[in-house]
């Protein structure tokens, strides 16, 4: 996994476990690797998973059955989508939006785009 510089290596793959939560390849109720098998995947240290999955855990994303892992609760995606759409809302949306009218994309333009988009 290629990790970005700006944002902390637990958090960045605590998104990639939301994006595959949303996508629906991590299913609710469903097992997740284990923090020594995710570690070598991502090639990371088990203590930065197990922090990942700390704070996973903390956010109701996912849970722990003793003795046998951990899964995805069956709230997690709720969760992420209000998550997700708190963060846009909060900051990147206004950059977004400035640019747009930087450029001069018009409502109408922006929507012909966005059905583009939901088609692909």
């Amino acid at each position: 996994m290629n990790f970005q510089d700006n944002k902390a290596i637990y958090l960045q793959i605590a998104d990639r476990i939301g994006d595959d939560i949303l996508r629906g390849s991590l299913q609710a109720d469903g097992k997740i690797p284990s923090v020594r098998e995710l570690a070598a995947q991502v090639e990371v240290n088990a203590n930065t998973v197990a922090r990942t999955y700390d704070h996973l855990q903390h956010n109701g994303i996912i849970y722990t059955k003793r003795g046998l892992g951990y899964f995805v609760s069956p709230e997690a995606r709720d969760i992420i989508v209000k998550q997700r759409r708190q963060l846009l809302m909060q900051g990147e949306m206004d950059y977004f939006m400035s640019q747009l009218r930087a450029v001069g994309i018009t409502p109408d333009e922006l929507r012909e785009l966005y059905s583009e988009f939901l088609k692909k």
